[in-house]
């Protein structure tokens, strides 16, 4: 029986992998699944970007990448490729971490995961300290997860989760609606018409990342 079950968050800074490098040259944010090992050495990488032809360059012309694979939708373009460059993140798998998603930006490499007991977040955490640039930025239990502050766990401002928050407590999404625009943000103390972008831009937001 598994006594406790660990969320954890590791951040890579000059991560030199491609997909890393090609984010960070291009200045697009990459959502990806955990990195698939193969036989041959290489890594199976799937991953998904919001359009940009540039990043599609700047992987087709890397010699460390084969047979990439590009199709669009939803408004975004997902991509598949293999990798001759090892991953990173296989050092953390290899001691225990169970990668659930990587995001890559600009800045640094994200990596979403979790372990199943102390015991394994030690080992976990000796080998992000013996590997160059992996720092650990949060931990939580499992359980904690629906409790989680929604601006950090959904990635929205502050000011966006307040208005959703306060648009859902006031019934501004029921049918039909139990409150107007306005009064929704005198509420706030905000105008109408900054109200209405921070709302779209929240579900925006959430939408983009529930979807994904």
């Amino acid at each position: 029986m598994i006594d406790e079950c660990l969320v954890v968050e590791f951040r890579v800074q000059n991560d030199d992998c491609p997909l890393a490098e090609a984010t960070a040259a291009v200045g697009v944010e990459v959502e990806a699944q955990p990195p698939q090992r193969r036989n041959d050495g290489n890594d199976l990488l799937q991953f998904s970007a919001p359009k940009s032809e540039r990043l599609t360059e700047a992987l087709d012309a890397d010699d460390r990448i084969s047979y990439l694979h590009v199709s669009k939708s939803d408004g975004r373009y997902r991509y598949r490729c293999l990798s001759k460059h090892p991953c990173i993140v296989h050092e953390l798998i290899d001691n225990g971490l169970i990668v659930e998603r990587l995001r890559y930006r600009e800045d640094a490499t994200v990596i979403f995961g979790a372990v199943v007991g102390r015991d394994v977040l030690k080992g976990v955490m000796e080998a992000a300290g013996d590997t160059v640039g992996v720092t650990l930025e949060r931990i939580y239990p499992l359980e904690s997860e629906a409790r989680e502050d929604p601006s950090r766990r959904w990635d929205l401002t502050p000011a966006q989760e307040e208005c959703i928050r306060a648009a859902l407590e006031l019934g501004y999404f029921e049918i039909p609606r139990a409150t107007s625009t306005e009064e929704v943000a005198a509420e706030l103390g905000v105008s109408k018409s900054a109200f209405l972008e921070r709302l779209r831009r929240g579900e925006r937001a959430l939408f983009g990342q529930i979807f994904d």
